[in-house]
């Protein structure tokens, strides 16, 4: 590598990276291990182009072949969702959310989201995101018994607020979400109704849950998570109105020139999201979620909502380890299995604390592994959890961590020592 002489220090981290991704058993759910044909794309030559607009419409001279790659990125992805219109050029899901609201909304207008402690997201209302600033939102729940969307009370909810808008998708919800329903609490109360399907628009994308598109006004997305592309932020809709709002709004609204670097590794996923081999990688990612699932809960453990139909659990470490989540990221860090502390339905600890954490097997399901695998890492982190000062035990996870790591190798950028 040409970093390797000019810029070792920087090499170097970059290598530590490398080789911390390679011995860790990656369970963070919105985190992924893109292909080599996707890192290719990402470090390519587009990097160097300049191409404020949009495919035939540019800013600048020389954008004909970077045109190409837009109108290819476009192309697939309107097809993997079977939807009219796409921008691809938001460089984040928060900035795609961003421009799906000012496609749609005034300043001020009334809208419902998740609450961000039970499964939501920060740009679906949070008081310190710009969306709760800009926005009046107000925030919907889960059941407390079956930890699930809690429909009916959404529908009063929406009724006595009257919103403009209804936000759909979640950062930790382990459950099929309703579409159908959502649009017809819409329709209902005269509100459009907004998807964020960030976490799962690979498991929509192979058919294994249901097609936002096909129900919403408006759908947004990031590229990485699920979907197995690079960082990034897509919009997708069926209405050529709010599309040439989005449009507008993406640019010159809220960005200046597009990462063309991004767009085109955002064309190498998206073509390789239509291929069979995808869909079975996305229907392994959901099998292994429920064995992982359903061995939490044969080892004791409180599992939100008492399993999960998608590629994510939380997991109640508080009840059964008598700990915060963040104690139990962190015990976990060191035995080299990585996972994010996260709030449960009606938890009782601060955010930043919790009394969950949240897993997925998206990561690891890309490196190779099968349901077997995630009962080991269960097992695993049992015995972490349940043993928190024992070095020994520590050491003996760490041990067992290395040999699915080795069996299961990241293939490529291997660093030259």
């Amino acid at each position: 590598m040409i970093l390797q002489k000019t810029d070792k220090e920087l090499y170097d981290i970059i290598q530590e990276e490398f080789e911390r991704q390679q011995s860790h058993i990656e369970l963070i759910a919105s985190e992924n291990f893109v292909s080599e044909a996707v890192l290719e794309a990402d470090g390519s030559v587009l990097t160097n182009k300049y191409a404020e607009g949009y495919p035939g419409k540019r800013y600048y001279g020389g954008c004909e072949f970077v045109d190409k790659a837009e109108d290819l990125a476009i192309e697939r992805i309107k097809k993997l969702f079977n939807v009219n219109y796409a921008n691809v050029q938001a460089h984040s899901g928060s900035t795609a959310n961003m421009a799906a609201y000012r496609a749609i909304l005034q300043p001020g207008d009334k809208v419902l989201g998740m609450a961000l402690d039970q499964g939501g997201h920060l740009t679906h209302g949070h008081p310190l995101s710009f969306s709760g600033i800009d926005y009046e939102f107000y925030p919907y729940f889960v059941d407390k018994d079956t930890e699930t969307i809690d429909y009916d009370a959404l529908e009063e909810k929406a009724l006595e607020v009257k919103p403009k808008l209804i936000v759909a998708g979640a950062s930790a919800y382990p459950r099929i979400i309703d579409f159908k329903r959502f649009k017809e609490i819409c329709d209902k109360v005269g509100a459009l109704f907004m998807v964020d399907m960030a976490h799962i628009a690979g498991l929509v994308a192979a058919k294994l849950h249901p097609n936002p598109c096909e129900y919403a006004d408006i759908v947004t997305s990031t590229t990485h998570k699920t979907l197995r592309g690079p960082r990034g932020g897509i919009v997708l809709t069926n209405d050529e109105e709010i599309a040439k709002n989005v449009n507008r709004v993406v640019f010159p609204g809220i960005q200046g020139g597009p990462l063309m670097h991004i767009i085109a590794a955002k064309a190498a996923a998206f073509g390789e999201a239509l291929t069979d081999e995808f869909i079975e990688y996305q229907k392994q990612v959901v099998k292994n979620a429920h064995v992982f699932a359903q061995k939490f809960i044969d080892l004791g453990y409180h599992v939100v909502s008492n399993g999960t139909d998608n590629h994510l659990l939380l997991l109640d470490v508080l009840s059964k380890a008598k700990m915060s989540g963040k104690k139990a990221e962190n015990l976990l860090d060191q035995a080299n299995i990585t996972c994010n502390k996260n709030t449960i339905p009606y938890d009782t600890k601060k955010p930043f604390i919790t009394s969950g954490i949240r897993l997925g097997t998206p990561a690891m399901t890309t490196r190779g592994f099968r349901e077997n695998d995630f009962e080991e890492v269960a097992i695993l982190i049992d015995m972490i959890l349940m043993n928190p000062e024992d070095e020994d035990i520590l050491k003996q996870v760490k041990a067992r961590v290395k040999v699915l790591t080795d069996k299961y190798p990241l293939n490529y950028y291997k660093p030259t020592k």
